[in-house]
This record gives structure tokens, C-alpha cells and sequence, in this order.
């Protein structure tokens, strides 16, 4: 009985952390970072404020958590094994191209361009806690590949830049200036697709390319 009530109020609380993470990012976008407070953000998301201290201490802390989750996929864990760099990029390009397509994500950037004069700390937090281990990720894969032989790459951190570069300058930077910019499932695909083919005609070892 104590694990079913346990994970009752496990699951309350999640659902509460994610009330305030939807409020406080909608507040961020409304108002600004410096004219939200966590009072507000407490009752826009319909918790007490001692709920929202008690998961929040801090703005600070809640941005923090607003970028963890926007850069978080649900398929989190260990890049895909070496061994085959075209399936592998291909699973890691379908997921980023996924996380960029997130309403929460051009929400992010926003506003990290918005308030970059007045909080720089805003845009270090985006960087470290979610740009970088995102990068970090793909080029430890690309470094196992090099390191198995399917490719040979001078340069992993060019070559991991060269890779997300393709697919976010088509499926994320345009929508992030232009609010009714869509694009389909479909040419999602096909850009991943041949983002993938490029590495790996640019860097696959010969015979080695997974093709």
C-alpha cells in the first residue's frame, strides 16, 4: 500500500513541476524574466507557493529546469552503438530534428535572445545545461565511430557541427524568426536524410559507410 501511495504523490508532483514549467515559460515570454515572479508563477500555475519553493527556490533554478526539459528526448540514454554511422546518424539527426520541432524549444531561445543584455546568465545556462551535453553527445558518437573505423574524422567537433548545422538551419532557425513557419514530416525526413548521406560520403572509411 505505502509504494501505491508513494507513487501517487510521485506522480502529483511531476504533474504539478510540470504546471509550473508550462507558467513560468509562458510568464517568461509575457512579461520578461526580471518582471515575472515566483509568486506569479505560482498562481498562474494554479500551486501553492510553498509547492513551488519547495520544488523552485529560485528563478534561476526554474529556468534551469525550463532547459533541461526543453533539450531532454524521451528516448534518453547512451548514443547509438558504433558500427554502422549511417543508421546511427540517422537515429541521432530524426531526434534532434524532433527536440527543435518542440513549441517549448523556439519558447527557450526566445527568451534567451530577449533578455541576453540584461541576464547573460540566462543564455550560459541554455549553453551548459543544454546545448552542450546535446553537442557533447553527438560528438562522443562521432569520436566511437572514428575510433571503430567506419569513418575518418580530423576534427569531431567540426564534423558534429557540420551534422546538427544542416538539419537545425532548415528545421529550426527560420521558425524562430518566422511564427507560421512549418515544415512537413516529410521534408523533416528528407533533410535528416541527407544531412546523414553528407557525413557520410564526407568522412565514411571505405566500404565502411553502412551503406
Amino acid at each position: 500500500m505505502s509504494s501505491v501511495v508513494t507513487t501517487y504523490h510521485q506522480r502529483v508532483a511531476q504533474e504539478k513541476r510540470a504546471l509550473i514549467v508550462a507558467a513560468a515559460t509562458a510568464l517568461f515570454l509575457e512579461l520578461g524574466y526580471d518582471r515575472t515572479s515566483l509568486a506569479r508563477i505560482a498562481e498562474r500555475s494554479g500551486v501553492s507557493r510553498a509547492t513551488l519553493f519547495k520544488q523552485f527556490p529560485s528563478k534561476a533554478a526554474l529556468f534551469d529546469a525550463i532547459v533541461t526539459e526543453s533539450w531532454s528526448t524521451a528516448d534518453e540514454g547512451e548514443p547509438p552503438p558504433a558500427g554502422n554511422v549511417v543508421d546511427g546518424l540517422g537515429a541521432i539527426g530524426h531526434r534532434y530534428a524532433e527536440l527543435l520541432s518542440r513549441p517549448q524549444m523556439t519558447d527557450l531561445f526566445r527568451i534567451v535572445i530577449a533578455e541576453l543584455p540584461r541576464f547573460p546568465e540566462l543564455a550560459h545556462a541554455q549553453f551548459s545545461h543544454g546545448k552542450m551535453p546535446y553537442f557533447e553527445s553527438v560528438r562522443g558518437y562521432l569520436l566511437a565511430e572514428h575510433e571503430a573505423g567506419t569513418v575518418r574524422i580530423e576534427d569531431v567537433d567540426v564534423a558534429a557541427t557540420q551534422f546538427l548545422g544542416m538539419i537545425s538551419n532548415y528545421v529550426f532557425w527560420p521558425k524562430l524568426l518566422v511564427p507560421d513557419w512549418e515544415v512537413s514530416a516529410v521534408r523533416i525526413a528528407q533533410v535528416v536524410d541527407e544531412a546523414v548521406k553528407t557525413i557520410a560520403a564526407r568522412y565514411g572509411a571505405s566500404g565502411a559507410s553502412g551503406e
